[in-house]
């Protein structure tokens, strides 16, 4: 009888001998279905997050340009009010002009205009070409926008260096704010805000300027029911006297 040679599996000294794997490790079919739920549900939460702040980021630069020629406009009304230079005595006009404020005609300035200042705002050149001084004429009015189709009109401030000019002098326009639908100046008095201001007339009561200047835009469009744009700038130049000096003699 034959008697067949037979491998013996042993095991190495201090192991012991595991069973054969019958399959190799892996997930099962509702482990994968888990798996892709979660991901799906954390990609839609970090996609509604990206796209809320891409909204947001949106609305706050909307904002922020509609803001910003709004306070561009009151940084200037407020700068050429607070420079305002002090009317000049006399019928004579010699680098300053009066205050007027109202529905008025400016010389150079096709459109009516609602205020008219001198103030000390120029900007200085060394150029042989712009010989001005710092006190230049500026005035604010509204004009047809350039857009017909845009709702308002156009705020412009409208700036003359050379006072001493013998023919009509050059005026530079700068567009200062759009859609706008009215813009109103008033004095002061010390008792109540009025209306029309004029110190070049001599039968008018105000021939001083005002203790503080009212402005007031209101805006055309979507913006038509908000609230009016206003601003009061207190006036700190020295205004001249309507005192008559006299002398007597002893």
């Amino acid at each position: 009888m034959k008697i067949e040679p037979t491998l013996e599996r042993r095991a190495w000294p201090g192991t012991q001998s595991r069973p054969a794997r019958l399959g190799a490790a892996g997930f099962t079919l509702i482990e994968m279905m888990l798996a892709i739920g979660v991901s799906s549900i954390v990609l839609i939460a970090v996609s509604a997050a990206l796209f809320t702040s891409l909204h947001l980021r949106a609305g706050t630069t909307a904002v922020v340009d509609a803001a910003t020629p709004i306070d561009q406009t009151c940084a200037f009304l407020r700068r050429d009010l607070q420079c305002l230079v002090s009317p000049t005595n006399g019928t004579t006009k010699i680098l300053s002009g009066g205050f007027r404020v109202g529905t008025i005609s400016s010389v150079g300035v096709s459109d009516p205009v609602a205020v008219e200042m001198f103030t000390a705002t120029g900007a200085l050149s060394d150029s042989p070409s712009q010989p001005w001084g710092d006190v230049q004429r500026v005035t604010y009015e509204l004009k047809n926008a350039a857009d017909r189709s845009a709702t308002g009109k156009d705020l412009v401030r409208s700036v003359t260096r050379n006072l001493l000019s013998v023919s009509t002098p050059d005026v530079t326009d700068q567009l200062m704010l759009s859609g706008v639908a009215s813009v109103k100046f008033s004095g002061y008095d010390g008792a109540q805000w009025q209306p029309t201001w004029d110190t070049t007339d001599v039968m008018s009561a105000n021939t001083n300027l005002p203790l503080a200047v009212r402005v007031e835009i209101l805006m055309a469009g979507d913006n038509a029911t908000a609230e009016p744009i206003q601003m009061v700038v207190p006036i700190d130049a020295v205004a001249r006297t309507n005192m008559v000096l006299t002398t007597t003699g002893g």
